[in-house]
């Protein structure tokens, strides 16, 4: 012992607890109660006070682990700094972890770095949930958990990025079971198995699970359990996400907490802690998976295992020397997944967890390997080596430790390298607009109180890209192919994008039938925005000026709809857009309107129907008043701009709601005006008048006050003068040349447009026109 670097760390206490609502003795106590419970034990189990430590680290509670979660009954701002008073702490740093089943593990390894460099001497990790008491306790007399104990916080965050993305949002794949159904389905297909034998195959993993649990006073469900029991579908054991029943998936219902309590050697000596408790880490890992859709083998989990083979690596051992294990158990294929690629058995006679998994122990999401840990602790005590394996995300972060109580050097380990290999495998392309054949990779059907959520991921057959989606909401076929007796992996399906989402069916025909695509022409008559054709030219005016023209997606379709029978008609040479009133051209989103629907969403043409349309023919923005957010995006997608020089005042303020500008005007702004300026004007989220718009050249022509929209018809008329050929022509070729830097390298590029107007009558009749001192009569062929 003396041998050990002073500053070397170990694991010197311990604590668990559990607020059943059912006990004699129920508590009714809060998170925070409950982790500082489990800290007091801990700190017990280490014959220490708190007045030592100098750092707390907070598991994040589950109820606050999203930007839209908000506990019932309130919550500490500052849950360390709660628990720190409750045990008599006064610790210099307190931190509350980002989310993920990894973050025990994880803050592990970093404290016990901290220690090594002399940040750190005595530092707690806690955590505690209480939601079953959420749900015991909700209505009348339900108790108020908040308060601000105040002082310093390190606040990391969620965490969430990779984890959620827009496309898993625009798909309804926001819950964890759905999420790790898709993954088990992939795996079983990889292995061949149907559906039956997948069922029994996950029964005969956990049912191990249920009998660790069982003689574990702090279980949440200490009830043993057949494999038969957990597979088999009855109205108590519900299908969640296919193919997952009730009995199979994490319980979140309990009032749980446990604490770990670090110190360097030189501070256990110190505060005279038995070297029989010391416990060290001999090994620690840390590693992100890539993205779920970027996955090349989504039923296969690449970082799990690599975390642990490294922290096997640096301990010194092999998966064969490992006496004990718990391998983070949310689904099965969180474990099967690191069985296949560990080659672990499912009834290896060491058995797979230490305290009977998530489904049967409880301990929820972010902090239940606090509590494996724990049990790892008090194994290694007793002489055992010890592994423990937490799993974050959707298999999205992996931590891995190896515990022993045999004096061991702090095991430094760096995962750069292994983390760089991780992500030098080559990414599966997704598909970002899928339209065509396609095959079914993996699927799910949640139930829910709304009904039955599907859920499929495809390759598309004609390049094998990925994409999520969903059927037609009327599409029975599909649901009967992923609920009835045949295969659905590998089945043949066809898919469809649109702005709100990709929609499979089983075939065009059925597509067709259900999204039928809108009819091209005008109406006489809209609903939100007012449409004028005079001759060549369409005044389209966006008809909401009791919201100074903001656009909702009803809108939004108006003018998609209109825009694509305007890129459609020959005899249509150019478009005006405007706002109504003399207030606003487009304040942007309507954000009222989004607050009380769903998840905004723009047509295929963007915002406006305009900004992500590849337009052929000019588009004249005629600014008369305000043009703020997705407004001054639209006039950015135009090929010109008329402005009043009084009324018009462009803004970028999506940053002062906590967006940004994305329908384009974060890429086009920077490209169109000196990038500082932009900056500033993406940045900050202020207004500029039309003056200064058209100093930066933003604005084509300034128009006298309330004189916008005649300026904006003599512009009309000046280009319908003219050859449309040409001016199409003219507008493909700059659209062809914009990316080329070198300017020769611009004009030498080869294009097809000079050879469309050899063959064009207009070019034709512009020549002899011109000999003939005549008036040229376009036809636009």
């Amino acid at each position: 012992m003396t041998e050990l670097d002073d500053r070397t760390p170990i694991i010197v206490g311990v604590g668990q607890v559990a607020d059943p609502i059912d006990a004699p003795d129920y508590h009714r106590w809060s998170p925070v109660d409950i982790a500082a419970e489990s800290a007091r034990l801990a700190l017990a189990d280490a014959g220490v006070d708190g007045s030592s430590i100098d750092t707390i680290a907070a598991i994040r509670q589950f109820e606050v682990s999203t930007p839209i979660s908000f506990p019932p009954f309130g919550c500490s701002s500052n849950v360390p700094r709660s628990i720190a008073r409750r045990i008599g702490a006064d610790p210099a740093r307190a931190i509350v972890e980002i989310v993920g089943g990894q973050s025990p593990q994880a803050l592990v390894a970093e404290l016990g770095e901290e220690m090594l460099v002399g940040r750190s001497e005595v530092a707690l990790i806690a955590g505690g949930e209480a939601m079953s008491s959420v749900r015991h306790l909700a209505g009348d007399g339900q108790p108020d958990w908040s308060e601000n104990p105040g002082g310093q916080l390190e606040d990391r965050g969620f965490g969430l990025r990779g984890v959620t993305t827009l496309t898993q949002v625009r798909h309804g794949l926001m819950d964890a079971p759905s999420q790790y159904a898709l993954l088990e389905h992939a795996r079983r297909g990889r292995l061949g198995l149907d559906r039956t034998a997948c069922a029994a195959s996950m029964g005969e993993l956990f049912a191990p699970f249920t009998q660790v649990a069982a003689a574990i006073p702090l279980s949440a469900a200490p009830v043993a359990r057949t494999a038969d029991d957990l597979s088999t579908v009855t109205d108590e054991n519900r299908m969640v996400a296919d193919p997952y029943p009730r009995a199979l998936v994490a319980r979140d219902l309990v009032n749980q907490g446990a604490a770990v309590l670090l110190m360097t050697v030189a501070a256990a000596r110190r505060l005279d802690v038995p070297e029989h408790r010391w416990v060290y880490l001999h090994g620690h890992a840390d590693l992100v998976e890539k993205t779920l859709l970027e996955r090349p083998d989504l039923g296969a989990s690449p970082a799990a295992s690599a975390a642990i083979g490294q922290a096997l690596e640096r301990a010194g051992v092999g998966i064969e020397q490992i006496d004990a294990m718990d391998l983070y158990s949310c689904f099965p294929i969180a474990v099967s997944a690191v069985c296949d690629a560990l080659g672990l058995a499912p009834d290896d006679p060491r058995g797979l967890t230490l305290t009977g998994g998530l489904p049967y122990f409880g301990g929820p999401g972010n902090n239940y390997s606090t509590h494996a840990i724990a049990e790892a602790v008090e194994r290694a005590r007793s002489g055992q080596t010890v592994l423990v394996g937490a799993n974050g995300g959707i298999m999205s972060k992996y931590s891995a430790g190896v515990y022993s109580a045999a004096p061991a050097a702090w095991p430094h380990t760096s995962s750069r390298r292994a983390q760089e290999a991780l992500e030098t495998v080559e990414s599966v392309a997704i598909a970002s607009r899928p339209d065509g054949w396609a095959t079914i990779e993996s699927y799910t059907v949640a139930s829910g109180r709304r009904g039955d959520a599907v859920v499929i991921v495809g390759r598309l057959e004609a390049e094998g890209s990925r994409f999520l989606a969903n059927p037609f909401d009327d599409d029975e076929e599909i649901l009967a192919l992923l609920t009835g007796d045949a295969e659905p992996l590998g089945a043949r399906v066809w898919v469809r994008s649109f702005g709100y989402g990709n929609r499979v069916t089983l075939t065009r025909d059925r597509a067709e039938q259900l999204a039928p695509t809108p009819t091209l022409g005008l109406r006489d008559t809209y609903e939100h925005i007012a449409v004028r054709r005079d001759g060549r030219v369409l005044e389209v005016t966006i008809n909401r000026p009791e919201v100074r023209n903001a656009l909702h997606i009803d809108a939004h379709l108006e003018m998609n709809q209109v825009f694509d029978t305007f890129e459609a008609d020959p005899d249509l040479w150019v478009a005006i857009v405007t706002g109504a009133g003399d207030k606003a051209f487009c304040a942007g989103n309507d954000l009222t309107a989004t607050a009380s629907g769903g998840f905004p969403w723009e047509p295929d043409g963007g915002f406006g129907g305009l900004t992500s349309r590849r337009l052929t023919k000019p588009v004249i923005a005629a600014v008369n008043g305000i043009v703020y957010g997705g407004g001054f995006e639209i006039a950015l997608a135009a090929h010109l701009v008329v402005a009043d020089e009084e009324a018009a005042r462009f803004a970028l303020p999506e940053v002062k709601v906590g967006l940004f500008a994305a329908a384009g005007g974060v890429v086009r702004l920077p490209r169109r005006i000196p990038p500082a300026i932009a900056n500033d004007l993406v940045l900050t989220g202020r207004s500029m008048d039309a003056a200064e718009a058209s100093r930066l050249g933003l604005v084509s022509r300034l128009a006298p006050a309330g004189g916008t929209m005649a300026a904006a018809r003599a512009l009309a008329a000046e280009i319908i003068a003219v050859s449309p050929t040409s001016v199409r022509l003219s507008l493909q070729t700059i659209e062809d040349t914009r990316g080329i830097a070198d300017e020769i390298d611009a004009v030498r590029h080869d294009t097809d447009a000079l050879d469309q107007l050899l063959v064009s009558q207009d070019t034709m009749e512009g020549i002899l026109a011109f000999a003939e001192k005549r008036p040229p009569q376009w036809r636009n062929l």
